[in-house]
């Protein structure tokens, strides 16, 4: 499969859309949440949307940011594996999984309750422009079958 448009071109074509993808990502990078969190989201949303280019380059990061192999080869079954992922990471992970999904099912304020037990108000809204940013990237990358390099 070719890319439709060339990766360069897109954002040539519509300086805004990276721009406004970017600065989601800043917002979130410039929260507390250590590096590895931020890969395991990215990572998780990419799965889930399917998005090769994505899960390729946030999988090659977490392994370069200190994640480990192991951690990453069953990030997909995360819910299945006692004590790998900690409490924190599986309330964001939760999350990731309601808002990447919005449109299979509503989040349900069980799922909002959850996640207030393991963050603030501010990283909860850090986190959700984390989301919705990796699913934005996710979007263009699939739309334009962007290849993994």
């Amino acid at each position: 499969m070719s890319e439709r448009i060339p990766r360069q071109q897109i954002y040539q074509l519509q300086p805004e859309l990276a721009k406004a993808l970017i600065s989601l990502d800043k917002a979130a990078a410039d929260s507390a949440f250590s590096p590895l969190l931020v890969h395991l989201v990215k990572l998780r949303a990419s799965q889930l949307n399917g998005c090769a280019f994505c899960q390729r380059m946030h999988a090659e990061e977490a392994r370069h940011d200190g994640e480990t192999q192991r951690r990453l080869d069953l990030l997909a079954a995360w819910h299945e594996v006692d004590d790998l992922f900690d409490a924190r990471e599986q309330a964001a992970l939760r999350w990731t999984e309601s808002l990447t999904r919005v449109a299979q099912s509503p989040v349900h304020d069980s799922e909002y309750a959850a996640l207030t037990e393991h963050y603030s108000e501010k990283e909860i809204v850090d986190l959700t422009c984390l989301i919705i940013a990796i699913n934005g990237w996710n979007r263009v990358a699939i739309a334009f079958h962007l290849q993994p390099i």
